[in-house]
């Protein structure tokens, strides 16, 4: 799994013990669902309703998975929260939020990258006989059964949609992909090994995965895998099933550009492997009763959010651990600004986001300034300098879990924070420490930028 496909602790533990692999011949991966399946020692409990929280109120902006995780990680650790969502009045609304976050002074955003569905105007579309969906809208109003389906795009979202057609007893589905986008089995070993690529970018070494998954996993469909584009650039499909979906004719992939809509399918212009969109191909018509739009979102907007979060070169996904704008030590942006990864988990990054955010409430010697947060943005630049994408564009579980160790090693402030930063454990102690510094340090660490009157860190 990446990321951006979270998963919540509830529907982890609703697992059947028939969906457990067989752990004699699959030991590996029943452990994996295992660890899955069971609580998580990092989630904390939540308070009784009588509990008085006594710690800084923070905002969460957005109630989806992300929100809602972040939310209960600061509820269980003894902080207030307050979450948002979008509505239709105009206190609601996020432009509104903002001034009253503001007077919280401190805040999660977790928008998320998925907004309103993107349904590109193609011409012709009002003269095709059949039904358009968008693939986020097919269940309960796509009829499938005994028809054609036709897909247009090449992502997750049109793999979604070729299971929905095989699960409704489609007859055939037409994958029509621009762009090319690697897909790896949904394996926990295969995602684990891939995920410990700790550059977090295209090497020469990743001539070996790569050369792995053609000759094992695509085989005679090698073709379908991407030409000149590497594994490590761009979040993969994750799907054991397509390939077999593919073999036995139920569904074919075509590489091509869209031309226009016809009264009984796609007129698409067929290219070959290695030929750049918009290059020379072969027209023809893919026929079809019923057309899915798998054409993404749109990203939502986070310029509800301070100016300053957005001063060039230091503007969105280039933040300090990619979630905290430099200017800003208290606000975190959880998986609003995630743009492709590789990883093996769903939401144990949340948690950890969450409580790097909470160490900077709590412990002000810990906060860093806009100097060093600006300066660990221009390292993982220098060090990401041969990446053939940008340096936050992409990244591996790995490279991520050496961002938040080099974050608490770098700072001797933050050592009696790892337990609880990594995994949910110990946050009495270090904050008693803190109470006892408080006493001694008379204030340092706690400033606010003289220009804007805003809450900045002191510390590296």
């Amino acid at each position: 799994m990446t990321p951006s496909s979270e998963s919540s602790d509830s529907s982890r533990t609703g697992a059947s013990i028939w969906d457990f692999p067989n752990p004699l011949l699959h030991p590996i991966i029943f452990l994996y669902f295992l660890y899955q399946t069971s609580p998580p020692s990092s989630s904390p409990l939540a308070p009784s309703p009588s509990t008085h929280l006594t710690r800084p109120r923070i905002a969460v902006i957005g109630a989806g998975i992300t929100g809602v995780t972040s939310a209960a990680h600061c509820i269980g650790h003894g902080f207030d929260v307050m979450l948002f969502e979008t509505g239709t009045d105009a206190d609601s609304a996020l432009g509104g939020i903002w001034s009253r976050v503001n007077r919280m002074g401190r805040g999660v955003c977790a928008i998320g990258t998925c907004g309103e569905a993107k349904v590109p105007g193609i011409e012709g579309m009002d003269r095709f006989k059949g039904e358009v969906h968008h693939s986020s809208k097919l269940t309960g109003r796509c009829e499938v059964k005994a028809k054609t389906m036709v897909v247009i795009g090449g992502g997750a979202s049109a793999v979604e949609a070729l299971e929905y057609a095989n699960e409704q007893g489609a007859n055939k589905v037409y994958v029509l992909a621009r762009s090319e986008k690697w897909i790896i089995p949904r394996n926990p070993v295969w995602n684990m090994l891939l995920a410990l690529n700790i550059f977090g970018q295209e090497t020469f070494l990743s001539r070996i995965p790569e050369l792995f998954l053609r000759k094992m996993f695509y085989r005679d469909l090698e073709d379908l895998a991407p030409a000149g584009k590497g594994l490590f650039t761009d979040t993969p499909m994750v799907n054991s099933d397509i390939m077999e979906k593919l073999r036995s004719n139920k569904a074919e992939w075509i590489r091509c550009d869209i031309e226009k809509f016809t009264e009984d399918g796609v007129q698409i212009n067929r290219r070959e492997k290695g030929v750049p969109s918009g290059g020379p191909g072969k027209q023809e018509v893919i026929k079809g009763d019923v057309v899915v739009m798998a054409t993404g979102f749109a990203r939502p907007k986070l310029d509800f959010l301070p100016k300053t979060c957005f001063d060039k070169p230091y503007d969105p996904p280039n933040w300090y651990l990619q979630t905290f704008p430099p200017n800003h030590p208290s606000i975190s942006c959880i998986n609003c600004t995630y743009m492709n990864a590789i990883g093996t988990v769903g939401n144990w990054h949340i948690g950890i986001y969450t409580r790097i955010l909470l160490m900077f409430l709590v412990d002000p010697l810990t906060r860093p300034s806009p100097f060093w947060m600006r300066r660990w943005i221009d390292m993982t630049r220098f060090l990401k300098m041969a990446s053939p994408v940008g340096p936050f564009e992409f990244f591996t579980y790995l490279e991520l879990i050496w961002w938040f160790t080099f974050c608490v090693a770098f700072n001797p402030f933050r050592w009696k924070w790892a337990l609880f930063v990594f995994f949910g454990l110990g946050f009495v102690l270090p904050a008693r420490v803190v109470e006892a510094e408080d006493r001694v340090r008379s204030g340092l660490g706690v400033r606010e930028d003289e220009a804007s009157g805003e809450d900045v860190g002191f510390s590296i």
